[in-house]
C-alpha cells in the first residue's frame, strides 16, 4: 500500500482532448456524482458528441446533466438514462436500449459501484457483490456486441473500462475470498456467517479483477477490436461510503482528509484508461499509466490461475441463465 499512498501525491495529466474524443459516444456508468460525473465532464469538454450519463436515480442524473452543461456550455450532448446494476433486468434494458438507440459507441466506462457494510440481497446475492462484479461484467458483455459493431463500422478503436481498487490487492481480501467454496465460489461467498462485511468492498474489487482479466482474454483486442482494461483511480473524495454507517463514513472521511485526491483528479486516471491503446489490453493502470506490475504475485500464479479460470466459469453460468446466448464469443 505504500506505493499507493506514495501516487496519491502524484501529479497527473488531463490525457483526454477534442483530437481523441470528438463525436465519439460513450457511457459512463454511476455518473450523476463524484468521478464518474467528474469524467463525463471532461468528456463532453472534449467535444464528445453523446454522453449517456447511467444512473439509478434519473432526477440526479438530469441534475448532473444540467450541471455539466451550465459548465462546460455544451448542450444537447449529456443524456440520463436509467441503469440499476442491482437488477439484472434493468441492466439487460438498458442494453437493449444502447443497441436500439445508439449508433456507435466508442467507450463505456464502468464506474458504478457500492459500498455496504449491511448484508442485504440482490438478485439472490449480496448486494455488492451484485452490484460490483456480476451486473458490472454482465453490462460489458451484452454490450460487446454494439462496441464490435463500431470498432468495425467507424474503424476505432472502442474502450470498455472497468474501475477497480488496490483494495482488491490486501491480504485481507485475500483471505476472504480464500472462504469461497472450492466447487462454487460465488456460493462460498453468499455466507453472512462466514463473511466480513467490512472486508466486502475489497473483496468484490479482487473478484471483479479477475473477472476483468479474464474477460479481457476471451474478447482479445485482435478478434474484437475493442480495448478492455481496468483502472484504479486511488483515494478518492467521492460519495462512495453514503450507504454505510455513520462510524463508516467517519473513517473515510478522515482518509480522504489526509489522502485523498478530488474527484476531477482522480477522473484523470479513467480518461486515461479511455484513450490509453491496445497495448493496454486486459492490463491494471493507477496513476496515469499501465501498472501491470502492482498486480500481485498470487494472482497470477498457477492457484491465482485457477481461481481465475473458475471465477470467469462461474460468472458465464450466471450471465447465460440471465440473457441465454450472451457468452457465445466467450465460451
Amino acid at each position: 500500500m505504500r506505493r499507493v499512498i506514495a501516487e496519491q501525491y502524484a501529479k497527473l495529466p488531463l490525457p483526454a482532448n477534442s483530437t481523441a474524443c470528438s463525436g465519439k459516444t460513450y457511457i459512463v456508468t454511476g455518473s450523476n456524482n463524484g468521478l464518474g460525473l467528474e469524467t463525463a465532464r471532461h468528456l463532453v469538454r472534449c467535444s464528445a458528441s453523446r454522453v449517456i450519463l447511467a444512473v439509478r436515480n434519473t432526477n440526479a442524473g438530469e441534475a448532473a446533466k444540467m450541471d455539466i452543461e451550465r459548465t462546460t456550455g455544451h448542450k444537447g450532448v449529456t443524456e440520463a438514462w436509467h441503469l440499476d446494476l442491482s437488477s439484472f433486468d434493468s441492466v439487460k434494458s438498458f442494453a437493449s436500449r444502447v443497441e436500439k438507440e445508439l449508433e456507435r459507441v466508442d467507450g463505456v466506462i464502468e464506474n458504478a459501484g457500492v459500498l455496504l457494510d449491511t448484508w442485504t440481497l440482490a438478485e439472490g446475492m449480496e448486494t455488492c457483490m451484485t452490484v460490483n462484479v456480476i451486473s458490472t461484467v454482465l453490462l460489458g458483455v451484452l454490450l460487446m456486441p454494439k462496441l464490435m459493431e463500431s470498432a468495425e463500422k467507424f474503424d476505432n478503436k472502442p474502450r470498455l473500462v472497468f474501475l477497480v481498487s488496490a483494495l482488491g490487492f490486501t491480504s485481507q481480501a485475500q483471505k476472504e475470498l480464500a472462504k469461497g467454496g472450492k466447487t462454487s465460489i460465488f456460493k462460498g461467498l453468499n455466507n453472512p456467517k462466514e463473511q466480513s462485511m467490512d472486508q466486502r468492498y475489497s473483496l468484490t474489487k479482487l473478484v471483479e479483477m479477475y473477472a476483468v482479466r479474464a474477460f479481457a482474454d476471451a474478447y482479445p483486442f485482435k478478434r474484437t477490436g475493442v480495448v478492455i482494461n481496468m483502472v484504479a483511480p486511488g483515494i478518492c473524495s467521492t460519495g462512495l461510503a453514503k450507504d454505510a454507517r455513520l462510524f463508516v463514513r467517519a473513517m473515510q472521511g478522515m482518509i480522504r482528509m489526509f489522502l485523498a485526491r478530488t474527484a476531477e483528479e482522480g477522473s484523470r486516471t479513467i480518461l486515461h484508461a479511455v484513450v490509453e491503446d491496445e497495448s493496454s489490453h486486459g492490463k491494471h493502470l493507477s496513476g496515469c499509466k499501465v501498472k501491470e506490475f502492482w498486480i500481485a504475485s498470487w494472482m497470477t500464479d498457477a492457484e491465482g490461475k485457477r481461481t481465475q479460470k473458475q471465477i470467469w466459469r462461474e460468472l458465464v453460468a450466471v450471465m447465460e441463465g440471465v440473457q441465454p446466448g450472451c457468452n457465445l464469443d466467450a465460451i
